[in-house]
């Protein structure tokens, strides 16, 4: 029998890579370059988004 990963919730905004390494074009004096990490705002760097549970319960 085949078995299913789970369907666990992705970010949409940064499809679950919730840091990036951006390069800032300089370089440290042992060659290496200077990166900045930038991590998802949305999902604050975890790459699951969070069920809307309290939206959903609004109304009558």
């Amino acid at each position: 029998m085949p078995q299913h990963a789970q369907n666990t919730p992705v970010c949409r905004d940064c499809d679950g890579f919730a840091t990036a390494a951006i390069t800032t074009g300089t370089r440290h004096p042992d060659g290496t370059r200077a990166t900045l990490r930038i991590t998802c705002p949305a999902c604050k760097g975890t790459g699951h988004r969070v069920p809307a549970a309290g939206l959903a319960h609004a109304g009558r």
